[in-house]
Parts: structure tokens; sequence; C-alpha cells
């Protein structure tokens, strides 16, 4: 990378925190620029030092990582945030992506994951840990009938089933690999499902379709 990520952390557990900024400050490609001990501070930090990426716990005091992430994005919408939390309920995944968390990782996850995610989410991608992943997907996993009495008659057949990977957490790369189109296909695809559902980004796409009831 020619230049790290700055990555900003927020979590309201000292060790935890402190841990994981020690872990990320020893990496290639990631700068650690700050720390925050709530989500006030966090939004504060956000504005002030203008990091690439917010790593946000969501059970915090004064603020809540939901309230926080919802602060960032409005006033700064070029910071990602990564939400990184216990809280594995459905309602505070899409709460998150609905505030404009562009990750979603449980505390848990492993160095690999939590870099992925910082990488991703910094380069304009939704990212989501594996069990995170599981779980949206179940809500597509019956795409063909979701396609029969779509909430979204405007997509065609190809876009539900992208829509669907898309909100799995797939990259364009990955939807081009498992549906054998080419990258430049999968593009347009993924433009044009956002144009249609007038969403401005791929987290924004995966609140649509879920309050929309497709996978239930």
């Amino acid at each position: 990378m020619d230049e790290p990520v700055r990555v900003l952390l927020a979590d309201d557990h000292p060790v935890y925190r402190d841990g994981l900024a020690a872990l990320l400050g020893s990496l290639d490609g990631v700068e650690v620029v700050g720390t925050a001990a709530d989500g006030v501070e966090a939004v504060d930090g956000a504005r002030e030092l203008q990091p690439d990426v917010v790593v946000m716990d969501v059970q915090m005091p004064r603020l809540d990582g939901i309230e926080a992430t919802r602060a960032i994005t409005a006033d700064s919408p070029h910071i990602g945030v990564v939400v990184l939390t216990m809280a594995e309920e459905d309602q505070t995944l899409f709460a998150a992506m609905r505030a404009g968390a562009r990750g979603y990782l449980l505390k848990g996850a492993n160095q690999g994951e939590i870099v992925r995610a910082i990488t991703a989410v910094a380069q304009g991608e939704a990212i989501f840990g594996p069990a995170i992943a599981r779980r949206v997907a179940e809500f597509f996993a019956a795409a063909p009938a979701a396609t029969r009495g779509s909430p979204f008659p405007q997509l065609t057949s190809r876009e539900h089933e992208i829509l669907a990977l898309v909100a799995a957490g797939r990259s364009n790369a990955q939807i081009a690999s498992e549906l054998y189109l080419s990258p430049k296909t999968v593009r347009n695809n993924v433009s044009n499902i956002f144009t249609k559902l007038h969403v401005a980004d791929r987290a924004e796409a995966i609140v649509r379709a879920r309050e929309a009831g497709l996978g239930r």
C-alpha cells in the first residue's frame, strides 16, 4: 500500500481497546491515529482526525455506537465505519447498517478478518465477518421465490441474484467468480441495482432489501 489506512478505535473497555490498538499499530499498512472511550469521543475524534476508518463498538457510554456512526457518516461520509461488537442480534446489525456502517464484525474475529474489513471499507466496500455474512445470506436464501413475489419488480432476475450475493457480503470479484460473469458485467449490474433502488452504496442496498422482507 502507498499510504497506510488511518484508523480511529472506539471502545469503552480499555484493555480491549489498547490491545487492539497495539495489534493494529504493529501491522504494515495500518496506522492507529487515535482512540475513543465512548461515542462522543468517537464523533469528536473522527471530526478532528479525519481517519479513513473508525472501528466502532456498539455499547458505549454517553453515546452508543449506532448513534455515533450515524453522526460520523452524516458529518464525514468519506469515513468508513466498521462495527466490532459482541452484539449478534439482527436488530443491531441492521441498525448499524442503516446508520451508515459499512462493516460488521463480532468480537473474537481474528487479526486477518479485522485487517481485511478495515482495508475493504477504506476502499469503499461493505464487508461482514463470516458468521454475520451467513446470517445475512439466510435472509436471501429463497432467491427464486423472492424474485417471483419481488418487492423490487424493477430488478431483473440477474439483478436479484446479484443483490442476494451483495447482501451476503460478497465483493464484485467474488460475485463474478460465483456466477461466471466478467467483473465488468458485475459492476454494471451493481450500478443498475443502486440506480433502480435509489441507494448510494452496498450497505444501503442491503438495508432496503431486508426492510422489504426478502428472504423471510
